[in-house]
């Protein structure tokens, strides 16, 4: 009989596991606070269980852990894991540091099937999508890299954003990722407002991702103005064109607060005119939303340039003169390709 992984467990699913073993329900509890909020990697580290009890639950069921394959330190703080995973594969997460902010970008797939033109992951196609405790695991073991390095730097807060922009399409991995919203929200304690999922557009999944995380932080990966330009940067478009994407969004119950996000990847000569300018402000009237212009980040083998400077300002300008919130992100990561639509994880886990 195999044993089974105690990081793989819903609430539900622990519950079950704790009265299987004839062990009083408050240790459901007890367990996941370890495992999520102490970090253990492996039951013989709960240490609030006495000796015989951590024996016990070693012969029925392990912790599993993600195998950390390399790290790689940007010039400008930015910081790429490496992870492997129980079956060979990995996956790639980034965290980067912002002033009194580090937000942590997780992937939900292993790689991913979108195709995206300007995207490094959609290369290497789509292998499988991530189980919720591998969404989370990324969190833990990068929490659990970073925490001694800040503790000497005075700070408690290893990870303090967390935004599903890594490898994969969240929303076609939906389940497995609402499941992994509710440990990041429930056992980790992490607001709601501090986490972001970025989507290609898979417009009928987007009111049932609020219907089933309420809340969480929208971005539209958007990237044109026209179907014709987005049709040759995304094929997903081919099936959910602007305006049914659009659409979706205007049926999302935001509150008075709340702004959906649209990203935007400026290519020279692909999207980035003043007239592209001027019709995005137009798709996107009634919309509450803010904009992220994202110049392009190159990497090898890539037919796109990355706009001048210049022109992604008068872009900006554009979009503010017609009352849109706009900002320019700033690319972190470059060198070691974790920038946005860099990663790869080409590495594979020996077996």
């Amino acid at each position: 009989m195999s044993k089974i992984n105690l990081r793989a467990l819903s609430k539900d699913a622990m519950e079950e596991f704790v009265k299987e073993q004839g062990l009083p329900a408050y240790r459901a509890k007890q367990i996941l606070h370890w495992i999520y909020e102490k970090r253990v990697e492996s039951i013989k580290d709960i240490t609030e269980l006495s000796k015989e009890l951590r024996e016990k639950l070693s012969d029925a069921a392990y912790v599993s852990n993600l195998q950390l394959l390399s790290r790689q330190a940007s010039k400008d703080g930015t910081e790429k894991f490496l992870f492997g995973l129980e079956d060979g594969e990995s996956i790639e997460s980034v965290l980067i540091p912002d002033e009194d902010r580090h937000t942590l970008c997780i992937s939900s797939q292993v790689g991913c099937a979108m195709s995206c033109g300007f995207c490094l992951t959609g290369g290497i196609g789509f292998k499988r999508n991530l189980k919720a405790h591998e969404i989370v695991d990324q969190i833990i073991a990068v929490m659990k890299v970073k925490s001694e390095e800040l503790k000497v730097k005075n700070s408690t807060n290893p990870v303090t954003n967390i935004v599903f922009m890594g490898m994969g399409e969240p929303l076609l991995n939906l389940d497995e990722v609402v499941e992994a919203l509710h440990r990041i929200t429930g056992f980790m304690g992490f607001s709601k407002r501090r986490i972001t999922l970025s989507t290609c557009g898979i417009a009928p999944a987007i009111p049932e991702l609020y219907r089933k995380a309420p809340h969480v932080n929208l971005a539209i990966s958007l990237n044109a103005a026209t179907d014709e330009v987005r049709d040759r940067l995304m094929p997903v478009n081919k099936k959910y064109p602007i305006r049914v994407l659009l659409d979706a969004c205007r049926k999302i119950p935001l509150s008075p607060r709340d702004r959906i996000t649209f990203e935007y990847v400026m290519i020279d000569g692909m999207n980035d005119s003043l007239s592209d300018a001027k019709r995005l402000v137009t798709l996107l009237r009634g919309i509450s939303s803010k904009v992220n212009l994202i110049p392009f980040n190159p990497f090898a083998g890539s037919k796109f340039k990355r706009p001048s400077d210049e022109r992604v300002l008068a872009f900006q300008e554009i979009l503010v003169r017609g009352e849109i919130y706009t900002f320019i992100r700033k690319s972190k990561g470059q060198d070691i390709l974790a920038a946005c639509g860099q990663l790869k994880a080409a590495h594979k886990v020996k077996s």
